[in-house]
C-alpha cells in the first residue's frame, strides 16, 4: 500500500525529531553572578538554534574555581575575570587555547532609593549612609573593581569601615535592593533597563571606566566538557551575532577583535 503524502510528511517529521534528540546534549555551565540575566536569555536562544541545552549555575567566580579544582561537575566556566580561566588552563583543568573574553563588565554605584545617588557619585563624600555594599574582592572581580574605584577617589580608607560584603555580586545587589545597605557597587547589568540602556530603577552612577582596571570576563572550556558536543557549541554560540546583541543589551562592552 502506497503511503500518502500526508503519511510521508508525518514519518519525516518523526524521523527529524528522533534525529535531533539523538545528537542534542546538555552541558553544565558555571556562570559569574553578574552575567545571570544575559546568560539566561542566551541559553534559551542557544537551545532554539542548536537543540543543545545549557544548564546554568550562578555564583562567585572564586567559589566556582574552588569547586572545579575539587572535582566539581562543570564543563564550561563563564568567569567574571580572565585570571580564573587562565588558572584552570595552567592547572590542566581547562582546554588550552579555548579561553576568550566574552564581555567587558561595567561597575555602577546604585541605591534602591530614587534620588539617593547623584550622577557624579558625590553621595560618597557627603555621607548620610551607614552601610556600603561591596562584593568580596577575594572572591568577586567586581569587588576588586569597587575597591580600585574607591582608592582612585581617595575614599577607600574612609569608607571601608562601612562595608557590607557579599560573597558575590548577586548577594551584594540583594543587600542594596532590600535596603539593608543604603547603596553599593554592583554590575550595571543588574539594574539596566534594556529598552533605554539607562538605569531602570532607584538611582545610580555609572563609574567611569578609568576608575578601575577593565573587567574582562573570560570563558573557557573545561576538560570535563571536552567530549560533550554541547559545551564547545555553547562557547561558539557566545561569539555569534545574536549572543553579542544580548550581551550589549545588558550594558556590557564587547571586546575588540
Amino acid at each position: 500500500m502506497l503511503l500518502t503524502s500526508f503519511s510521508r510528511a508525518i514519518i519525516l517529521s518523526v524521523l527529524l525529531l528522533v534525529g535531533q534528540s539523538s545528537w542534542a546534549a546538555a552541558t553544565l555551565v558555571a556562570v559569574a553572578a553578574n552575567f545571570s540575566k544575559p546568560m539566561t536569555e542566551i541559553a534559551a536562544e542557544f537551545e532554539k538554534a542548536t537543540g543543545h541545552t545549557a544548564k546554568l549555575s550562578f555564583g562567585s567566580t572564586g567559589k566556582f574555581v574552588s569547586q572545579i579544582e575539587n572535582g566539581g561537575p562543570f564543563e564550561v566556566l563563564l568567569s567574571a575575570d580572565e585570571k580564573a580561566p587562565q588558572r584552570l588552563v595552567d592547572s590542566g583543568l581547562a582546554v588550552a587555547d579555548s579561553q576568550f573574553t566574552y564581555a567587558l563588565g561595567r561597575l555602577v554605584l546604585w541605591s534602591a532609593k530614587p534620588g539617593f545617588v547623584d550622577d557624579q557619585g558625590k553621595v560618597l563624600t557627603k555621607g548620610g549612609f551607614k552601610h556600603l555594599a561591596v562584593a568580596d574582592p577575594k572572591l568577586a572581580p567586581y569587588g576588586v573593581a569597587a575597591v580600585e574605584a574607591l582608592k582612585k577617589m581617595g575614599l577607600f580608607e574612609k569608607l571601608q569601615p562601612l562595608f557590607v560584603q557579599g560573597e558575590n555580586i548577586a548577594q551584594t545587589f540583594q543587600f542594596v535592593s532590600t535596603t539593608n545597605a543604603e547603596l553599593g557597587f554592583i554590575a550595571l547589568a543588574q539594574v539596566i533597563d534594556t529598552q533605554s540602556g539607562k538605569i531602570g530603577s532607584g538611582s545610580g552612577w555609572i563609574i567611569p571606566g578609568d576608575y578601575y582596571a577593565p573587567i574582562r570576563q573570560g570563558a573557557v572550556l573545561l576538560k570535563k566538557g571536552a567530549e560533550n558536543p554541547a559545551a564547545p557549541a555553547l562557547l561558539d554560540y557566545l561569539k555569534s551575532a545574536p549572543a553579542l546583541a544580548i550581551i550589549e543589551k545588558y550594558g556590557y562592552d564587547l571586546p575588540k577583535k
